[in-house]
């Protein structure tokens, strides 16, 4: 009888090492598009910061703009010793209301699959009418939303567990 599961490992103790080539890769940004910054912290369901997460940015719209990049819409990040995370984007133009302005991977210690989520941002005027996070509860879906900060900066914290647990994707 087959089966529809799939096999799939945890992150295990030599990612640094391993996937260092996308993070070289995607460290310095090359594009002919305007760019913004989301930053955040990866933490546990206790609030803990998780260090030595990571998280890889798949940015579709991005990748006309990025044409110098070795990989346009693609950006891979571990964590920092605070379970801290910078990604920067470049927005498409013109700019696609109610889309996510990235889908993010993120691998974490413990992990047995990796999970998928969405970062919309909190000005866009599209949101109300998003196809994606119109299939979110209500309650749940500030958990996709990245906070402006500040000129071209904004705050998106991935929550794994609890309360305040980040919504994660299953793509069938």
């Amino acid at each position: 009888m087959a089966s529809n599961i799939t096999t799939s490992q945890t992150v295990g103790p030599f990612p640094h090492e391993a996937w260092a080539w996308a993070v070289s890769a995607s460290a310095t940004l090359h594009t002919t598009a305007p760019t913004i910054t989301i930053s955040g912290v990866l933490r546990d369901g206790d609030g803990a910061p998780i260090n030595d997460g990571w998280v890889e940015a798949w940015m579709p719209d991005a990748a006309a703009a990025e044409t110098a990049q070795q990989l346009p819409g693609f950006r891979r990040i571990a964590t920092n010793d605070d379970g801290a995370f910078r990604i920067e984007v470049s927005l498409p133009s013109p700019a696609r209301s109610g889309k996510p302005v990235l889908f993010a991977t993120v691998f974490a210690r413990g992990l047995v699959k990796h999970q998928f989520s969405a970062v919309f941002l909190e000005d866009d005027s599209g949101l109300a009418q998003s196809e994606i996070l119109s299939q979110v509860p209500a309650d749940r879906r500030p958990t996709l939303i990245a906070r402006k900060q500040g000129d071209a900066r904004y705050h998106w914290d991935i929550w794994m567990q609890g309360d305040k647990e980040t919504v994660f994707f299953d793509y069938v």
